[in-house]
């Protein structure tokens, strides 16, 4: 049987589930990794270097090689048993994001909304795909197999990814795609995965997969984030099922809301 009629023989299944199905099941994200490698996944790709313009953002964008520099220097982890991802393509990135959405990323004033880093408007789109969204697809790619590696080994980790604000329709703090949901969906299908419980334990609320899984009951999610700061998506936060906010010093609140202006301006 092929791919596009396993997909379409799904009882119940939309054709927009079927198309889903067949992409996931198309995809080239998922590969046998020797017994030789760790389960650590990184790519030097990962790590954004732009003319400078990346530090800009307080988003430590070069964090992931330093990582790795790291346990490799302190005898934790060996070079040559890192795993390298393969980049998403857009038919995998149309498992989760729309059409639309994709589209808008050609737009380099749209990128640089969703980055908060208002100087790559000036930049030629082929310059921000090249520099930018690449390094982000590089990263989907790695959360994506990473979820494998965990189910294979016990346990993964893509040193990258974790773009918690990116949601189907929209991006933003930083985040361009949603890894979070692609690997999650990626999971039902390819792992036969019937739950998943999401931990996100970062300063900011992860509105970007609590809106993709809004009316899921399979994936369960626990937020643990610092109140009265970015995102301030309150429409979102009723889909979390176990929330934890912490409260923050008004001077973090101030410099947050200060950070917020000036990237608007």
């Amino acid at each position: 049987m092929s791919s596009s009629s396993a997909a379409a023989s799904v009882p119940g299944a939309t054709p927009a589930d079927a198309l889903r199905r067949n992409r996931i099941i198309s995809s080239k994200l998922y590969f046998d990794v020797p017994g030789s490698k760790a389960p650590v996944v990184y790519s030097t790709a990962y790590d954004i270097a732009f003319l400078g313009i990346e530090k800009m953002h307080p988003f430590d964008s070069s964090k992931w090689g330093r990582i790795c520099r790291f346990l490799t220097k302190e005898g934790h982890l060996e070079k040559t048993r890192v795993v390298e991802p393969l980049e998403a393509s857009k038919e995998d990135l149309l498992v989760v994001h729309t059409e639309a959405y994709l589209n808008s990323l050609r737009s380099s004033f749209r990128v640089a909304a969703i980055v908060e880093v208002p100087p790559l408007t000036l930049m030629p789109n082929w310059l921000v795909q090249q520099r930018l969204l690449y390094p982000f697809r590089k990263q989907v790619g790695g959360s994506i197999l990473s979820a494998k590696l965990a189910l294979e080994r016990g346990w993964a980790i893509n040193v990258g990814g974790g773009f918690h604000h990116c949601s189907a329709e929209e991006g933003g703090g930083f985040c361009a795609y949603a890894d979070i949901s692609l690997s999650i969906q990626f999971a039902f299908v390819r792992l036969d995965i019937s739950r998943v419980m999401i931990i996100d334990l970062d300063a900011h609320q992860g509105n970007g997969h609590e809106k993709d899984f809004a009316n899921d009951g399979r994936v369960y999610i626990l937020d643990m984030y610092n109140a009265g700061i970015y995102p301030f998506d309150h429409a979102a936060k009723r889909y979390i099922d176990q929330k934890v906010e912490l409260v923050v010093s008004w001077i973090l609140q101030a410099v947050d809301h200060i950070f917020l202006h000036l990237i608007q301006i």
